[in-house]
């Protein structure tokens, strides 16, 4: 690894402002932004990175206005054995008591998984040798390439990876709340491929808190290859809201967490196995599959029927 000048920061504003500057990162958990540092994936490299775990207050979990704030330096671990989020946003805690594997979950923040780079190993190959589009090339080189774990519902941004963060999905069924140092962004519109982000923040921009409605009803699921370590093929959030509205959300299938209006339709009367299965087959009516990833259309099937069951059987 190269060397780079490190910065403890004080508080979230000294933070920004020292991460509006050229040549600058920060690092929270640090279990992503090492192992890209080491790799030197990117196309620039920091001469400086900012510590965020030196700011105090930022690491509790707490209620407030009848939702749950969450600070952006909550380890994922803390966050799965919460009994406030085991009990008033369950999916959470089932999306990040499967992330990644339990060292990883011990050191990594949720500001850090919902900020996470994609894990497309051209956008990642070491040395940088792939400019994709995401880094100013011309083109997506999963396209024709291998592109088994990548996105079946098309492109975006110029990018066919697939979203990764197991905790992304179930914040937008929550109908969370990204509270950065600017403004107030809807889970549903902070996740995109943007450059080498995949996120919307700007430059200087950092995650403060979450906010996560209190919600009777939600469940979270994953697909991987091994229980512990992997990233998901397909996960699936889903929660119901005090109307019984019922929001369905799969990731690992698009670059983002993609909303499954039309299988949330399927279920407006009421959830059952019938309706459950049609939901299923709503999500994955208009994919748009790659010449290796077909085999995610009935993963991603089965797990829809399969979150909604569990959230009316438990």
């Amino acid at each position: 690894m190269r060397p780079f000048k490190h910065i403890q920061a004080s508080s979230l504003e000294e933070a920004a402002s020292l991460a509006s500057r050229e040549g600058v990162m920060v690092i929270a958990g640090g279990t992503d932004l090492l192992g890209t540092l080491k790799d030197e994936c990117l196309p620039w490299y920091p001469n400086y990175i900012v510590d965020l775990k030196t700011i105090p207050g930022l690491d509790e979990i707490r209620e407030e206005d009848g939702a749950l704030v969450i600070g952006t330096l909550v380890r994922l671990q803390d966050i799965a054995d919460s009994e406030l989020v085991r009990t008033h946003a369950q999916a959470l805690a089932e999306a990040c008591g499967r992330a990644a594997s339990p060292t990883i979950r011990n050191m990594g923040t949720i500001g850090g998984n919902i900020c996470q780079m994609h894990r497309c190993w051209y956008f990642r190959c070491p040395d940088n040798r792939f400019v994709c589009a995401r880094k100013g090339g011309r083109e997506c080189y999963a396209y024709k390439g291998d592109n088994r774990y990548h996105s079946i519902f098309g492109i975006q941004g110029g990018c066919l990876a697939a979203s990764s963060h197991d905790s992304a999905p179930a914040l937008v069924a929550l109908g969370a709340t990204v509270v950065t140092t600017a403004r107030e962004i809807p889970a549903e519109e902070f996740f995109m491929a943007n450059g080498c982000k995949s996120h919307v923040l700007e430059d200087g921009e950092l995650v403060k808190e979450i906010r996560v409605p209190k919600t009777a009803a939600s469940r979270f699921e994953k697909f991987a290859l091994r229980k512990s370590i992997d990233f998901p093929l397909v996960n699936c959030a889903v929660a119901e809201d005090a109307d019984g509205r019922v929001r369905i959300v799969l990731g690992a299938c698009y670059p983002s967490p993609k909303r499954m209006t039309e299988a949330e339709e399927a279920v407006r009367g009421g959830i059952d196995e019938k309706s459950a299965q049609a939901a299923g087959d709503a999500a994955v009516a208009n994919v748009m599959v790659l010449s290796r990833n077909e085999y995610k259309v009935e993963i991603a099937r089965t797990l829809v029927k399969r979150t909604l069951l569990r959230l009316v059987s438990e």
